[in-house]
């Protein structure tokens, strides 16, 4: 990021310099350096606001977040608890019941306001990316202009669908697994609703970092490290460590797994198609450069 800041302040006192004429040498290069000066504590200061207009961003969203909370948690936060919730009505599934309790004191309430944070973190992250976008963008040439904002649509739209993905897919799969679960007909299985919420974020959240796997791809493909002939030549490694991803996120029954794996090899394989035409990219912009 400094880097960065000094190429922008680095192209705005070349902009300046070009522009003044027949100034004594000696103060002509203090003048320069004073503005270059000015120009990185003016970038930074810029980036600062940036920062505080992002996060100004998720806090709007969280106290909306916050208002509707109760609608939110009845409908979302225990929609896979109800017999009801669109997955089992889809899919046909017989649900098993389960009861939610608290068992500590401030349970209820960190599961009430932490329902609002996060959801107001995932609605205002796109107002975040906006903002730091906007203060990218000035020191950026076309053609990066153009990669960045199709990575940054490309990450949004994949991230909001591993959310869904692991909410209306995984989370009641995982939720009826462990209901289902029993050693005895003596042990009832009631959840906690601190745990529950734990749960609920963790494979929502979770799937949708993994459903970046592209956008990650992109950008190594860029830097040159991760190339489509690296990416096929390590498929095999890539189905290994889906299915263990797939272990990780779900109960351990195969049903779940492959419904977890499949699509994550199908990320895979978009990866590699993503990283070949970077490369061929890259190939074209050299063979552009030569001529």
């Amino acid at each position: 990021m400094i880097s960065f800041l000094k190429r922008r302040t680095s192209g705005v006192s070349n902009a300046k310099s070009q522009d003044t004429n027949g100034a004594a040498s000696g103060q002509a290069d203090l003048e320069k350096v004073d503005e270059s000066e000015m120009g990185f504590l003016d970038h930074l200061e810029e980036f600062r606001w940036t920062l505080f207009k992002g996060m100004g961003g998720i806090v709007v969203c969280t106290i909306i977040a916050g208002i509707y909370r109760r609608w939110i948690i009845e409908n979302i936060l225990l929609g896979p608890k109800k017999a009801d919730f669109i997955t089992y009505r889809i899919f046909g599934m017989e649900t098993t019941d389960f009861v939610l309790q608290n068992r500590t004191v401030t349970g209820q309430f960190f599961t009430d306001w932490g329902t609002a944070l996060v959801v107001g973190m995932i609605l205002g992250s796109p107002v975040f990316v906006y903002y730091i976008w906007k203060f990218i963008e000035p020191g950026l040439y076309p053609k990066e202009k153009q990669g960045l904002r199709f990575a940054a649509a490309f990450a949004s739209l994949f991230f909001f669908l591993g959310i869904c993905f692991g909410f209306f897919i995984i989370t009641p799969l995982a939720l009826q697994f462990f209901a289902a679960y029993q050693i005895s007909p003596e042990i009832v299985n009631e959840f906690d609703i601190t745990k529950y919420f734990e749960m609920i974020t963790f494979w929502s959240l979770g799937v949708g970092i993994l459903f970046e796997l592209p956008v990650v791809i992109y950008f190594l493909a860029k830097l040159g490290i991760a190339t489509p002939a690296r990416l096929r030549k390590s498929r095999k490694y890539a189905l290994i460590t889906c299915l263990i991803l797939a272990a990780l996120f779900t109960p351990p029954d195969p049903i779940s797994q492959i419904l977890v794996a499949l699509p994550l090899l199908l990320l895979y394989e978009l990866s590699i198609w993503v990283a070949a035409v970077v490369e061929k990219r890259k190939e074209k912009e050299l063979e552009e450069a030569l001529a």
